[in-house]
């Protein structure tokens, strides 16, 4: 230091040399310092003219109440546009039946042979080996439908006590029975007017009275049906024009209001399956093309009805031929698991 003031005295005292008085420099010896560059702020590096318009658009939010509108103007700018792609279909939906079997038969006329509807068809079912609509439905239920079937049934026991819980079930499968039985005696011609006037006390039948407007030309009621080429009988409740169509019509009660045929789970693959072995069945004349499903309340309120037209009755059958196959597979393994 001493010698660094000597050469500055040196030069002040030359001619040649001025040294004006300068800002103190300071020096470091330090190796970070000098060694790496200044540490730069992250944010100086983001391009702020490509973000500009978001910046923009949230600093002049203002407070302002959000709408849809502008939560989705937001995620666009966040995100970027939503892409519209279909999501993938689901395994079942590509699946399609191994033995394709028409629902419609091409020999058989769609109105009766006969004009006199005075008697409707009621044919006997004969139990035996060939199983069921309601025994092959019950047999192929996803896991999901299974899932949802025993958490009712849990959350009811927790809720009403096991043996009530038996009680309630019971009535409701008597009350389902009664109903049947009422409608049976309100579209019969044979039936007592008497017994009608009773029946319309009831809160299912006073639900359908809207419907049964609408009903004419029963040509069956609770009258079995067998397909013989697919093995398999049901027991339908009804085959009547409603609003100048033929149809199987299949009386339904719900506690629950059901507005769409989608809260009706498996109710159209029954209607279809009935439909499909109709029109085979040999002691039948006629064949129906559209199918109704009514859904009762106890309270008396409106009932909801569907109305299935030939395609939605030809995408269904589809659906009944996969699980009829999957029936059919299921007992197949059981019959090689016996034997072995």
């Amino acid at each position: 230091m001493k010698a660094f003031q000597t050469i500055c005295r040196q030069l002040r005292s030359s001619k040649r040399f001025s040294v004006e008085p300068a800002a103190l420099v300071y020096f470091s010896t330090s190796c970070y310092s000098c060694g790496r560059n200044k540490k730069m702020n992250p944010y100086e590096e983001v391009d702020q003219e490509k973000y500009s318009h978001l910046v923009q658009s949230v600093l002049s939010f203002g407070g302002l109440a959000r709408t849809p509108e502008s939560l989705f103007h937001e995620d666009a700018l966040l995100y970027g546009p939503v892409s519209k792609q279909k999501p993938p279909k689901q395994e079942e939906e590509a699946r399609v039946p191994q033995n394709w079997f028409p629902i419609f038969n091409p020999e058989r006329n769609v109105k009766p042979e006969t004009s006199d509807p005075s008697i409707p068809l009621k044919i006997p079912l004969q139990r035996n080996v060939v199983p069921s609509v309601t025994q092959i439905l019950q047999e192929t239920m996803t896991k999901q439908q299974i899932f949802c079937l025993e958490r009712w049934k849990q959350r009811m026991i927790l809720e009403l006590g096991e043996n009530a819980f038996k009680e309630y079930t019971s009535n409701m499968f008597l009350q389902g029975k009664q109903f049947h039985e009422a409608l049976e005696g309100i579209l019969s011609p044979q039936g007592n007017l008497k017994e009608r006037d009773e029946n319309l006390k009831s809160g299912y039948v006073e639900s359908v009275q809207h419907i049964l407007k609408d009903v004419s030309g029963v040509r069956a009621l609770e009258s079995a049906v067998q397909h013989e080429t697919l093995k398999y009988i049901g027991l339908l409740d009804c085959v009547a024009e409603y609003q100048g169509e033929l149809c199987v019509i299949d009386w339904k009660t719900s506690e629950k209001p059901k507005p769409f045929i989608r809260n009706t789970f498996d109710n159209p693959l029954q209607v279809v399956a009935y439909m499909g072995a109709m029109n085979h069945d040999a002691n039948y004349s006629f064949q129906v093309q559209c199918g109704l499903i009514v859904v009762a309340y106890k309270d008396g309120s409106p009932a909801h009805s569907h109305l299935m037209d030939a395609e939605l009755c030809s995408q269904y059958w589809a659906k009944w031929l996969l699980r009829l196959e999957e029936y059919t597979e299921k007992k197949k393994n059981q019959n090689i698991q016996k034997s072995d």
